[in-house]
C-alpha cells in the first residue's frame, strides 16, 4: 500500500490531567514543546485545546493565538487543527479561534453521548461554526460518533456548507457512544466512499486502549490515523505513554508494520486540499 498515511496528533484535550499522565501538556510551551517531539518523530497534524493554568480547559482565542504562533516557529509546515469541542466552551464560543484562520478545525456536526452528558451539537450551532469556517478559509474535519454524522456532513457538503470534500474522522470507543466494532467500522469506510468517491480521504481514531486497534485498522484499511494524550494516556496497560511522540512513534511502527509510508506536511497538504504547499 503506497499512500502516505497522515498521523494526526492530539496533543491535549480537555479531560487528562498532569495526575493521569505527567506527560500531559497543558502550558503553551509544554504544548509546543511536545508537539515539537511529536512532529520530528512523524505527526503531520496537530489537534490542538487550550487549557487555564488549572488545567482546566479552555476556549480562549489568545491562548490559542499563542499556541499557534509557537507552533508555526518551532513546526513549520504542520498543519494545525484547533478544537471546536463542547467541552472548552459553550455556544458560540467554541468557535472564538477560528478568525485566527488556522489550517483546520474539528467540527462535530451532531450530538450523541459521553460517558456521563450529553455533547450537544445543535443544528444552528453546526450551522454557525461551519460558516465561520467557510469565511475564514477553514477546512473542518468532521468528527463522527455517529453514522448520521457521516450523512449529515454529506447533506452539508452538497448545500454548499463545507466547500471542499469532507475529511471524516471516524471515533471509536468512547463509553455510551460508538464501541470499537469491526463490522461498524468497515461499513463507515464504505459509507464515505459511497457519498465522497472511493479516493475521499478518512481518518480514525480510538479512545484509551482502542486507540492502537483503530489505528492499526486504519492504516491497514487505507486510511489515516489519529493518535496522542488526548484520547489516551498509556503504551500499554501498565505504562503510561512517556510523551506524545512516543505514541506518534507507535503509530509509525504500524506503518512500517503494513508497509505504508508516513506522510510528510507536504503530502499531507496537498493530499487534504490546503494552502502551503
Amino acid at each position: 500500500m503506497t499512500t502516505p498515511c497522515i498521523i494526526c496528533v492530539a496533543i491535549t484535550g480537555s479531560l487528562p490531567r498532569k495526575a493521569d499522565n505527567p506527560a500531559v501538556p497543558v502550558t503553551v510551551s509544554e504544548q509546543v514543546e511536545s508537539t515539537q517531539a511529536a512532529f520530528e518523530a512523524g505527526a503531520t497534524i496537530c489537534h490542538a485545546h487550550v487549557r487555564n493554568d488549572d488545567e482546566t480547559p479552555s476556549s480562549d482565542p489568545d491562548k490559542f493565538a499563542a499556541l499557534k504562533e509557537g507552533l508555526e516557529k518551532h513546526c513549520p509546515g504542520m498543519i494545525i487543527q484547533m478544537s471546536t469541542g463542547g467541552r472548552s466552551g459553550a455556544g458560540q464560543t467554541r468557535g472564538g479561534m477560528l478568525p485566527l484562520r488556522p489550517d483546520m478545525a474539528s467540527l462535530s456536526v451532531g450530538s450523541n453521548n459521553f460517558p456521563t452528558r450529553v455533547y450537544e451539537n445543535p443544528p444552528d450551532l453546526v450551522d454557525w461554526l461551519a460558516s465561520e469556517m467557510l469565511a475564514h478559509d477553514v477546512k473542518p474535519e468532521i468528527e463522527a460518533f455517529d453514522l448520521s454524522h457521516i450523512l449529515r456532513a454529506k447533506a452539508m457538503y452538497d448545500a454548499g456548507q463545507i466547500k471542499d470534500l469532507p475529511y471524516v474522522q471516524f471515533v471509536m470507543g468512547v463509553k455510551n457512544a460508538m464501541p470499537a466494532d469491526r463490522e461498524v467500522f468497515d461499513f463507515y469506510i464504505k459509507t464515505v466512499k459511497r457519498l465522497f468517491g472511493e479516493d475521499a480521504p478518512w481518518c480514525a481514531a480510538g479512545i484509551g486502549a482502542q486507540q492502537a486497534v483503530l489505528n492499526d485498522w486504519a492504516i491497514s484499511s487505507g486510511g489515516h490515523a489519529r493518535t496522542g494524550l488526548e484520547d489516551n494516556i498509556r503504551l500499554d496497560r501498565d505504562t503510561l505513554a512517556p510523551s506524545n511522540a512516543a505514541l506518534v512513534a507507535r503509530t509509525v511502527a504500524i506503518c512500517e508494520k503494513y508497509e505504508r509510508p508516513v506522510a510528510t506536511w507536504q503530502q499531507a497538504r496537498q493530499m487534504l486540499g490546503l494552502r502551503g504547499v
